[in-house]
């Protein structure tokens, strides 16, 4: 079964949290991800996707360098 918390985004602005969401797909968080970049990618902004089950974090926007 998977784990339906596996794939975390989280949507900061200015370094506040404003906003989170959970899947089990990769490829659906992957999508929402550029989903959220679209609807929310402006400076200030910043958007994680992490693998809750090991810990790495999978995806930033703005890339890091």
């Amino acid at each position: 079964m998977d784990d339906p918390n596996r794939y975390h985004l989280t949507l900061a602005t200015d370094g506040r949290v404003m906003m989170h969401g959970w899947w089990a797909d990769q490829a659906v968080a992957q999508a929402k991800l550029t989903e959220w970049i679209g609807d929310y990618g402006r400076p200030g902004a910043s958007i994680t996707l992490t693998d809750e089950a090991t810990g790495e974090t999978l995806t930033t926007w703005p890339q890091q360098p």
